[in-house]
């Protein structure tokens, strides 16, 4: 049986119903906005306001999570000698990733896109967001337990954090440097926090580039059954 007093309190839920043709509207509004939203490697050093990063952060954390535990701790970056330590060290271990260990099916489909080990965005970007996965929590007796449904928790609110970039006229790039665990050091983060991605977030250089590519139809990552 569930203790009362641990069961929270519920107030009513706020929805104000919008007329199909304004729901249509906004659909397509959003739609036509984000599909304009490109990743670019090319940074602009140019300013950003913290405020603009803050509420990026708190639009993310506005994502469901599992028991609403928000197992999530962003960690943004506009100290130039952090930056560098980290560009560095990312430099490192993507160096002997794509020499060593990048499997053959991985490098046919990076080919392409002309990635490798040099990491400019790191140092370019006015700022440089880490997200760290929360395996863990503090629970009311003070010891630790784990967090549930942590990996896919943090995908959500980092999707949300990349639109609330895109809406706000900024770019960011999701970058996954291979392996992570450096950045809980150089970041001095508790051990059952894991760097999930490394998001710069800027303005695009004058002469940024981006891949020449096109996104799947609907038909092909959707099923309907109705």
């Amino acid at each position: 049986m569930v203790d009362d007093d641990d069961v929270l309190g519920f107030i009513d839920l706020i929805f104000d119903e919008l007329p199909v043709d304004e729901m249509s509207r906004r659909a397509n509004d959003f739609y036509e906005q984000m599909d304009m939203r490109r990743t670019t490697r090319h940074f602009s050093s140019r300013g950003v306001p913290r405020e603009l990063i803050e509420l990026a952060i708190k639009t993310a954390s506005t994502a469901p999570s599992g028991a609403h535990l928000q197992p999530w701790t962003f960690v943004a970056i506009s100290n130039e000698v952090l930056q560098k330590r980290i560009r560095d060290a990312a430099e490192k271990k993507e160096s002997q990733f794509y020499e060593n260990r990048v499997p053959e099916a991985w490098s046919e489909v990076l080919r392409p896109l002309g990635t490798d080990h040099i990491k400019a965005h790191l140092t370019d970007a006015p700022w440089v967001i880490v997200l760290f996965r929360q395996s863990k929590r503090i629970r009311p007796n003070g010891e630790m337990g784990p967090t549930y449904y942590s990996q896919e928790s943090c995908g959500i609110a980092a999707g949300l954090f990349i639109a609330a970039v895109h809406n706000m006229g900024l770019t960011t790039l999701t970058h996954t440097p291979s392996p992570m665990g450096f950045l809980r050091d150089i970041l001095n983060r508790p051990d059952h926090e894991h760097a999930m991605l490394v998001m710069p977030v800027g303005y695009p250089a004058d002469d940024a580039k981006i891949p020449e590519i096109s996104r799947k139809e609907l038909a092909d990552i959707s099923y309907f059954i109705e």
